[in-house]
């Protein structure tokens, strides 16, 4: 019988199997070599090294190092994105003056902005004369870090200014941020007409002011976002939000609790639902806005409910629980 593969992750999701080995490690000052066969990543994540003295032992680096090489990995990483930024604008730059000035009266439907305080300057432009209605969906954030909670400051000044001129305002959020303590606060700060409601999986982020122009990300790490004002763009764009807004459950101000079946979670069936599929775990927890040892709990808990032994089991008993039906 082959072994069960060890399910890919980042540093930042470290494996159940991966933090216990790596504990072990802390308290004893090495294990062997032969051990970390269940949690390969330790040896890719640099958590442990081979002693010097015995090549069949491995011991621990200190987590405040492994800490420190690991964040200054993602600076690198990140600096190298702003270098690019600044290598396509040079290198376009003499491109867009010799294309010179598009005719008098052509609007581009399309513009890239580059930076996210040239970003929400930009949303915050588009809604200064709006008095009609704001669209959005929020997929997962991760709201405890700076540029989201500069982010949220400067969204609620320009959405209470939209509401106090009458206009109104409706969000779909991902059911991960229905209890969201900042996304709570929001809407009891927030005076006027905005609703918001939620569903298990979502679109990218998207921005539609007025119904005449529309902001959708452009990048992975949300430093670039297309400015949308082509007509048949903004159509789709409005249709798409109706069609969620339709199958949301409400959340403010009216709230509406998902019920459980049979012991089984709303937020469980969604997982069940893409387990039937074939995903990863990473998967499930990248299209319900879960981390992945969130993700791989609540499977572990639908097995026990369920009764199952293997994944390949579970699969089996979801089909024949009829859990998805119940969902539908």
């Amino acid at each position: 019988m082959s072994p069960v593969p060890h399910p890919e992750h980042g540093p930042e999701d470290l494996c159940s199997a991966g933090t216990a080995l790596y504990e072990r490690a802390l308290r004893e000052g090495r294990i062997g070599a032969q051990e970390v066969r269940s949690a390969p990543c330790l040896l890719d994540f640099g958590l442990l090294h081979p002693a010097v003295d015995d090549l069949g032992r491995l011991e621990p680096v200190a987590p405040a190092t492994a800490l420190h090489r690991l964040l200054r990995t993602t600076g690198e990483r990140i600096a190298e994105e702003r270098r690019r930024e600044e290598r396509l604008a040079e290198t376009f730059e003499p491109l867009l003056r010799a294309a010179g000035p598009p005719p008098a009266g052509d609007t581009p439907g399309l513009r890239v902005l580059s930076g996210i305080r040239r970003i929400n300057l930009a949303i915050t432009e588009s809604t200064t004369d709006a008095t009609g209605e704001m669209l959005c969906i929020q997929p997962n954030s991760h709201y405890g870090n700076q540029r989201e909670r500069t982010a949220h400051a400067v969204a609620m000044d320009r959405d209470q200014s939209l509401l106090d001129r009458g206009g109104r305002i409706r969000t779909i959020y991902q059911h991960t941020q229905r209890h969201t303590p900042l996304v709570l606060a929001r809407y009891e700060q927030l005076r006027g007409d905005a609703e918001a409601r939620s569903l298990d999986e979502v679109t990218g982020r998207l921005i539609v002011i007025d119904r005449r122009v529309a902001f959708i990300p452009a990048s992975v790490d949300g430093t670039l976002a297309l400015e949308v004002r082509h007509p048949a763009l903004i159509s789709y764009f409005v249709t798409v939000f109706d069609r969620f807004w339709h199958l949301a459950t409400p959340m403010y101000p009216r709230t509406v609790h998902r019920p459980s079946t049979d012991g089984v979670t709303p937020r469980q069936r969604a997982i069940a639902a893409l387990l039937v599929e074939g995903h990863t775990d990473a998967v499930i927890a990248d299209r319900l806005g879960l981390n992945v040892r969130t993700a791989r709990e609540h499977i572990a808990k639908l097995a026990a409910t369920l009764g199952s032994a293997s994944r390949a089991q579970l699969g089996y008993l979801i089909a024949r629980s009829g859990i998805l039906d119940q969902g539908q």
